[in-house]
């Protein structure tokens, strides 16, 4: 009991000062979502929610013709997934490296993020490792599983291309060569692309995707900070996706003012890259909202300076209206902090046709908002390669009746034979989702 005292009157303080949200699960969602005027505070709202786990035998709940399996558990930590073309998936097991040295966040708003952060089960150790896991028999429960890669830092996106595994840690992107049906690899592997790392690293979750055509890869690099409060300087790099010519080796920024892009993936019908990102924080319970955007190369996407497009950020120093004339608005918005990470299009034929095509996405869930928001993973529909309304709520239960946390849902991934893998970091387990049949 004692030991949560001080996390608890910190948000007796925040709430007392603080607005909370809408109760509507869905708003902010939408290519035009309703946006509050901003309303700043000096601590941002606080969510406490307790964590519980999962009892033996519960599970989320998917809709009606949907089953739910545990497809992997007891794992330590697993936050994303990939789908291996002979049926084996990895999952990287991993939490942040830690903010080090002089340069890291400091203050009572950093001190009651990071207590609120081990309360919510975001604060572990590392396992720093990926694991693979083969279901031989096909029945959706991986009976076996092996080290593929250990010795990592931090690791988190994982892509396949020209017979290669590229690993995204955190501070850049490493490779090692792969077979089919190979369980492991050896050493720490290949460094590729260095990316921005510590010693802040605030956002520190980097992903990694190939481009169809395997010729290059694109990597996601989180801010440093909630809206530039380090200094500019900090943030060099960052905010941004990189792409790299995997020939010529070459490396850039493709595209900025992302404050946290996590998923990637390509839009099966224009092959259009599309990402998820989290925005700012302290603001207002309901703006702005987290969203799903495809990305222009070249574009940029307002963070710091502006959001939605061109809606000034006025506690940024200095204005940038330069900038803002510029930004992109968002294709999509998935509403306020539900920590929106996992992306992955739906190409098999499996699930009902209602599906084929569209995005699932995982909402990892907010930790600084009342009503609590996220904790779910929901569907997008897509027609002719544009994302459409209304979003769907399809697998739930990561918050129980009392709102305590039984697990968070963060990376997504469609599996060989159809399948939805979903990885529960917080839960220590990968769920499946299956159409009933087959």
């Amino acid at each position: 009991m004692m030991k949560h005292w001080p996390i608890a009157a910190a948000a007796l303080i925040v709430a007392s000062c603080s607005t909370p949200g809408s109760n509507d699960p869905f708003v902010g969602f939408g290519p035009d979502p309703a946006l509050k005027a901003p309303k700043t505070s000096l601590i941002p709202m606080i969510g406490v929610p307790d964590v519980v786990g999962w009892a033996a035998g519960a599970a989320p709940q998917a809709p009606p013709g949907f089953v739910v399996t545990r497809y992997a558990e007891g794992l330590e930590h697993p936050r994303w997934l990939l789908a291996l073309p002979n049926g084996d998936v990895l999952v990287a097991e991993s939490a942040g490296p830690g903010e080090k040295g002089a340069k890291a966040n400091k203050g009572i708003r950093a001190w009651v993020q990071k207590q609120l952060m081990k309360k919510v089960g975001s604060a572990v150790p590392s396992a720093d490792r990926i694991t693979l896991l083969r279901d031989a028999d096909g029945d959706g429960v991986a009976e076996t599983r092996h080290i593929f890669a250990q010795g990592l830092k931090s690791p988190f996106g994982m892509t396949l291309t020209g017979g290669r595994i590229y690993i995204a840690n955190a501070d850049g992107v490493v490779s090692f060569p792969y077979r089919d049906g190979q369980t492991e690899v050896t050493g720490v592997g290949a460094e590729v692309l260095p990316l921005p790392g510590g010693p802040i690293n605030h956002h520190w979750t980097k992903n990694v995707v190939a481009t169809p055509d395997g010729t290059k890869l694109f990597a996601t690099v989180g801010s440093n900070s909630n809206i530039g409060e380090n200094g500019m300087s900090a943030e060099e790099g960052r905010a941004a996706i990189w792409v790299y010519d995997i020939a010529s080796k070459q490396a850039r920024v493709y595209a900025n003012g992302l404050r946290n892009p996590n998923g990637l993936d390509f839009e099966p019908t224009t092959g259009v890259m599309w990402t998820v990102s989290n925005e700012r924080d302290e603001i207002g319970a309901d703006v702005p909202p987290d969203y799903l955007t495809s990305v222009r190369d070249g574009g940029f996407y307002g963070w710091p300076y502006s959001y939605w497009g061109k809606h000034v950020d006025v506690r940024v120093k200095p204005q940038r209206p330069d900038l803002v004339a510029t930004a992109i608005t968002p294709d999509y918005g998935l509403g306020p902090h539900t920590a929106s990470l996992g992306l992955t299009f739906y190409r098999a034929d499996a699930f009902p046709a209602p599906y084929r095509g569209g995005a699932f996405i995982g909402q990892h869930g907010s930790w600084n908002r009342q009503p609590l928001s996220g904790y779910r993973v929901v569907f997008v529909p897509f027609a002719n390669g544009r994302p459409q309304m209304p979003a769907q709520a399809f697998l739930t239960g990561f918050l129980n009746a009392d709102n305590k946390i039984q697990g968070r849902p963060v990376g997504v991934v469609v599996d060989g034979k159809g399948g939805l893998l979903v990885a529960d970091d917080v839960g220590s387990i990968v769920w499946r989702v299956a159409a009933q049949g087959r």
